[in-house]
């Protein structure tokens, strides 16, 4: 069984769309994706789909979902030739919940994780070749607007698609460092440009785009930039830029070498930056 979820979601048995069209089963079948070869108790997909009151049909409901399912695994399975008796070993029943069994398939979100995983000790070891193209890698797993973009989702699966993509934010970021590192500032321009005005009270862009205008000779562009994100955070947060970004805005306006921090301007954005910004990060 193949999973993708950084996108639209697909969930494929030998080469075969094994998903359904319904919401809920659809729903049912993404929190089961999202914690695949895992067991998911009976409880929480009631929650997901029926938040803290579930009705008094929900098991029975639930089982009928959990059905429909496996006909349609069974289903993909005749068409690879494999037979419909399969099915309940994919769809594993155990004790008190469910189990989606990949059998040593592909699941996107996990490969994200290692691939970006190898990217940040990349950056550890100050390797911005092999981090950038390690997180590009990574990115390039992704595909549409978000993760699990057509799904009808509830609290479970809302905070998982969240925690996904913070990760993709983070690895973002980490990319862009590296690539900032490596000179390739006026490269950065346009896709930082769409970014910052993404992710407006995102210091952490921000700054990394300031870093990117003034490194190409754009100085008042970066100054300008500054400006919009200081009213965005004004207006939509009642929030001053931190001290390490007003310090960044500072240096580039006297063409201080100063602006060539540490790293604190991004570490205090993962703090004051959209809720999927990144808990830390380095900014050369």
């Amino acid at each position: 069984m193949d999973i993708q979820v950084l996108g639209s979601m697909s969930v494929r048995v030998g080469g075969h769309s094994a998903a359904p069209s319904a919401p809920k089963p659809r729903q049912v079948l993404a929190l089961l994706a999202l914690h695949a070869d895992q067991m998911v108790p009976v409880s929480t997909l009631a929650e997901e789909l029926w938040g803290h009151k579930p009705p008094r049909s929900a098991r029975t409901t639930l089982q009928t979902y959990v059905l429909q399912l496996r006909d349609l695994i069974g289903e993909a399975l005749a068409r690879e030739g494999s037979g419909r008796e399969g099915a309940k070993d994919i769809l594993v029943t155990l004790p008190g919940g469910y189990r989606l069994e990949t059998g040593g398939g592909s699941v996107d979100f996990r490969t994200f994780e290692r691939r970006a995983a190898a990217g940040f000790r990349a950056m550890d070891t100050e390797d911005y070749q092999g981090a950038t193209r390690k997180l590009r890698e990574a990115l390039d797993l992704w595909s549409g607007e978000g993760a699990l973009a057509d799904i009808q989702a509830g609290s479970l699966i809302t905070m998982e698609v969240e925690r996904l993509e913070e990760a993709r934010l983070f690895a973002l970021d980490q990319r862009i460092e590296a690539d900032l590192r490596l000179g390739r500032h006026r490269e950065l321009v346009s896709e930082l440009t769409f970014l910052v005005h993404r992710h407006r009270t995102h210091e952490g862009l921000h700054a990394q785009f300031m870093l990117a205008l003034h490194r190409s000779g754009r100085r008042g562009e970066a100054l300008r930039a500054y400006q919009r994100l200081h009213a965005a955070l004004d207006s939509e947060l009642g929030l001053e830029p931190s001290l390490p970004l007003q310090r960044l805005q500072r240096s580039i306006r006297t063409q201080s070498d100063a602006f060539e921090v540490d790293g604190t301007v991004s570490s205090a954005a993962g703090v004051r930056g959209t809720a999927s910004g990144p808990k830390s990060a380095r900014v050369c």
